[in-house]
């Protein structure tokens, strides 16, 4: 049955305002289409792909609360790390897709359909990665899922740690993990590294490596991390996750690394809220954002994207997978809300999240790719970023996932 969905606003293809959805699929774009056997009208509404968040942690969303907390302790992330080991002892399966399932719902009821969650493998039993591919596999029908192996204690100050993150990929792990500045010394973190690189080679698997997530400007692993996948032309498939000392390094240094990061097309994830919450927290005044150099890269042709990060854990209290008010953040804290910012914005949260998965390939809104999209409840993109307008549809191969009204009053209010 062909589907036509008319009156649209269609995101950064100004002259459509028809969609025409056969089998699943996109077949044609554009305005005075064919007569369908069914027509939806979208009232005039925002059409975008859908949300794209590429770096979340589901097997710790809504841990907090399950300690019995409401607030983290000192807000630190080497805290949040120790912390965690506790909690960790009590997993099992059932108890990670019951919580996961949470931070799914979550997202994919606020418009995202394809989600990187970070798995840590830190565990001989693989609790939680064990929970993740089988989630994975039986919600592939309303989101997209990539798996990092990620190995949160550490593959070296952690016993073995760098055994199970290969263990992990010949489970099924999509994506080689890492968190160099957490290892015991610079060689330590440095050793990381470049095992990270050879695994992803060895199993042909992406990248993506919490990367100096620290406001020492001394951390430079993304430097490393970026050198090694330029050698091995890999760095399409690379991300560097954070970069948060990179937004503290000096001038001379970081537009130095920038001209490198053209050259090798690496990826660059910032997680707004969660580093603004967690950076500075020894600084007194002046006081760092803890962002990274988002605005620097947009302007150098950088791919870089937002993420949520963490919902309701011991990193991050608070999160609720509403990737509007994680771009919302976003534009304040690294300042980009030109006229020309703002034509762009929603790239952070779709288009480029989606390079960072390497699924730039299916995704999007052209003819032939499947007809997954979200309808926004405003029809500009400067009105819908403004009002923090949220998702009044959620389209997956044409068919609804789903479809609310817009907000009405019982009572209006009347000046």
């Amino acid at each position: 049955m062909k589907k036509k969905f008319f009156n649209a606003k269609i995101y950064r293809n100004e002259a459509a305002t028809e969609m025409i959805v056969e089998n699943g699929k996109i077949t044609h774009i554009g305005t005075n289409l064919p007569k369908c056997d069914e027509e939806i009208d979208l009232n005039g509404k925002l059409v975008l792909p859908p949300y794209v968040d590429p770096h979340l942690h589901l097997d710790y969303v809504y841990t907090l609360s399950e300690l019995g907390q409401e607030g983290a302790g000192s807000g630190t992330l080497f805290e949040a790390i120790e912390l965690w080991p506790q909690f960790k002892k009590t997993l099992t399966v059932e108890s990670v897709k019951r919580l996961a399932m949470k931070g799914i719902q979550d997202e994919v009821s606020q418009g995202v359909q394809h989600i990187r969650t970070h798995i840590d493998v830190t565990d001989p039993n693989f609790t939680a990665l064990k929970a993740m591919l089988e989630m994975k596999e039986d919600l592939k029908d309303k989101v997209d899922i990539q798996i990092v192996a990620f190995p949160q204690e550490g593959m070296y100050m952690y016993k073995g740690g760098l055994e199970l993150v290969e263990e992990a990929l010949k489970m099924g792990a999509d994506v080689v993990g890492g968190i160099p500045h957490y290892e015991p010394a610079r060689e330590f973190g440095e050793k990381s590294v470049h095992d990270i690189v050879k695994l992803a080679l060895k199993y042909d698997k992406m990248i993506d490596v919490h990367c100096d997530e620290t406001d020492d400007p001394h951390s430079r692993f993304v430097e490393l991390l970026n050198g090694l996948v330029y050698m091995e032309d890999y760095g399409s498939r690379t991300t560097a996750s954070h970069t948060c000392s990179f937004g503290s390094a000096d001038d001379s240094y970081a537009f130095r690394m920038l001209d490198i990061f053209q050259k090798t097309k690496m990826n660059f994830i910032a997680c707004p809220t969660e580093n603004a919450y967690l950076q500075g927290r020894q600084d007194t005044y002046p006081k760092r954002r803890g962002l990274t150099r988002v605005k620097e890269f947009i302007e150098y042709g950088i791919n870089v994207a937002f993420a949520q990060d963490s919902i309701n854990d011991p990193w991050y209290p608070m999160g609720n997978g509403n990737m509007m008010n994680i771009l919302d953040n976003g534009i304040h804290l690294a300042q980009i809300m030109s006229s020309e910012d703002v034509k762009t914005n929603f790239d952070l949260i779709t288009y480029n999240g989606a390079q960072c998965l390497n699924i730039q390939g299916s995704y999007g809104l052209d003819v032939g790719k499947a007809a997954n999209f979200i309808v926004l409840n405003e029809s500009t993109v400067y009105e819908a970023i403004r009002k923090r307008v949220d998702v009044l549809a959620s389209v997956r191969n044409g068919e609804f996932l789903f479809r609310k009204k817009e907000e009405a009053f019982d009572v209006a209010l009347s000046l």
